[in-house]
Parts: structure tokens; sequence; C-alpha cells
């Protein structure tokens, strides 16, 4: 019988799932202040699954009913680094065209992925777009974009969980921790 292969590497916490929540409902309060009660939510996919669906919820409790779309993107692959090319994968939201959109992701790092989005939902049409993203790396940042709604800023360390992988390991976890090798 075959043994799975050993995992090299540990995860220390950083962020535990009870603060992640405060802080969440904390992000929605700010934004059902400042965006329309109908707004189209825009999550990308995969990382900020877990985010999207936790602010979305949380977003309902302070009166916002937004309509929530996907898209997925990708410059990292299986890496702990950027690819620096930031690709669709799968279809634009359908319901961006004439809409105010909040546009959601996990990381704000090299700053492209969210101005490559944001780029591509305003030539679809967006009306007004809103970003929020629950981690933020300033000191990576290599294209200016100024998120809206931040999470936690961060410094310049491989986090997983909360919706966040490695080599598409380490999603399931409750709680956002920083890799370590060893």
């Amino acid at each position: 019988m075959a043994t799975a292969p050993q995992q090299t590497e540990r995860v220390v916490p950083l962020f535990s799932a009870a603060v992640i929540e405060r802080r969440i409902d904390e992000l929605a309060a700010g934004i059902a202040g400042t965006v329309p009660a109908d707004v189209t939510v825009v999550g990308l996919l995969k990382g900020s699954f877990m985010f999207a669906a936790d602010l979305i919820r949380a977003l309902d409790r302070h009166g916002v009913r937004p309509y929530v779309e996907f898209l997925q993107v990708s410059s990292y692959g299986l890496e702990q680094a950027s690819s620096g090319r930031v690709k669709v994968i799968g279809g634009m939201p359908e319901t961006a065209e004439g809409k105010d959109v909040l546009l959601i992701d996990d990381i704000q790092d090299t700053g492209r992925t969210l101005t490559f989005t944001a780029d591509l939902l305003k030539a679809h049409g967006a009306r007004h777009i809103w970003s929020a993203a629950l981690l933020d790396k300033p000191s990576r940042r290599v294209v200016p974009f100024d998120v809206d709604f931040i999470g936690f800023e961060i410094e310049d360390v491989f986090v997983v969980g909360y919706g966040i992988d490695y080599a598409e390991r380490y999603r399931h976890l409750p709680f956002i921790g920083r890799v370590e090798e060893g």
C-alpha cells in the first residue's frame, strides 16, 4: 500500500476564526454605509470563496442585499510567487453591465489581480467598482491599486487557510496562518 508523501511545511496561525469573524462584521458595517443595497458582489475564485461567503452574510445583517457573482482569475498556479501574469479562467459575470460592483479578493499583494479585474469589469460596463480584500501586503505592491476595504495588513509572509491555498492545499483551514518550511 502506497503512503502519502510527508509534508515539509507547517502552518503557524496568524488570525483565528473568531478574529476573522469580528473583522468581517466591521468591514460589512463600513461597506453597508458606502455601497448601494443592491450592489453586485463579484468574488474572485478560488481564494476568496470563504471571505466572500462570510462577507456576503455579514452584509445581509447590515441591510445590503447583494447580487452574487464569481470570477476565476489566477496568477499563482501551484507556486508561492506570482507569475506576474493574470488570466481569467472561465467566463465573465453576466450582471456587471450598468451595475455597481463590490470586487472581493483574498489578498491585495502585487496589485496586478485587482487592477486587471477592476479594469476588466469596467470594460464590461460596470458603473462603479469598490474593492475589498481580506489581507493586504503593501510591501509587495508592484502595481498601485487602492483597496477600499481591507481586513488585515500583513508583512511579506506566505499565508494559507480560510480559502487561501498553497498548491491547492490548506484552503479548508478556519484560520489564516503563515507557512513555515521544515
